[in-house]
């Protein structure tokens, strides 16, 4: 037990790192919850300080939940879990699991930063990426689809978020794809699924609302004062 939980915190203080935060303090001058949407994500970098710091933010959030689920994970060595496994899956695949949740809690609530943090798709994509490559890819191209279609990346996250696990039902149910241990992934992509729509709450009631900002194919970087 006390293994487990020393991953499960490690995965969160990784998860934790506040990397649009760090970027924003130590090359502008400012945090970055101060400007555009207030968010701590590589959406809001992009929109304030350009697509090469979003995209750096991005790729930099998703390592941490790639980093949670595989490296953090392997250094639990006990033999088995704390707590009786149900599933067909071996314990290593459910601590993977808990440490990329963990990881996602801790950048959505990060305690670098006063527990506020980004919305959590990147790092939700670092976990699920080896889980099911699949459901991810199927994932990312709804997301690019949803943002070349209608402009809004929270309605991307969001339809990306569903889309896992509903692929993972399709493929199963209506196709007869046989994907190993169906049952904890269905249950445990749903979840995360459920997560990210709550860390997007605001984001929906703006897009229900119509106040939701777009992102133009031909924004380009702002300046910033500090």
């Amino acid at each position: 037990m006390e293994n487990l939980l020393v991953v499960l915190i490690l995965s969160y203080v990784v998860g934790s790192i506040p990397t649009s935060i760090m970027l924003s303090k130590w090359f502008h001058g400012f945090d970055i919850r101060t400007k555009g949407s207030g968010n701590a994500g590589g959406t809001n970098v992009f929109r304030i300080l350009g697509w090469k710091a979003g995209l750096f933010v991005g790729v930099i959030d998703l390592s941490k939940g790639l980093i949670a689920a595989t490296l953090i994970a392997r250094l639990f060595w006990d033999p088995s879990l704390p707590f009786y496994n149900r599933t067909p899956f071996d314990d290593f695949t459910i601590v993977q699991m808990l440490c990329g949740a963990a990881a996602i809690i801790g950048h959505i609530w990060t305690v670098f930063a006063g527990f506020r943090g980004g919305k959590g798709i990147a790092t939700a994509a670092g976990m699920l990426v080896g889980l099911a490559p699949t459901e991810f890819l199927v994932s990312i191209l709804i997301f690019g689809l949803v943002i070349v279609a209608w402009g809004y990346v929270s309605l991307g996250s969001v339809s990306a978020a569903v889309a896992f696990p509903t692929t993972l039902f399709v493929r199963h149910t209506v196709f007869g794809v046989q994907i190993d241990s169906y049952n904890t992934l269905i249950v445990f992509s749903l979840a995360v699924a459920l997560l990210l729509i709550y860390s997007h709450r605001q984001n929906i009631k703006r897009l229900l609302t119509g106040t939701e900002n777009r992102i133009s194919r031909f924004n380009k970087r702002r300046s910033v004062n500090p």
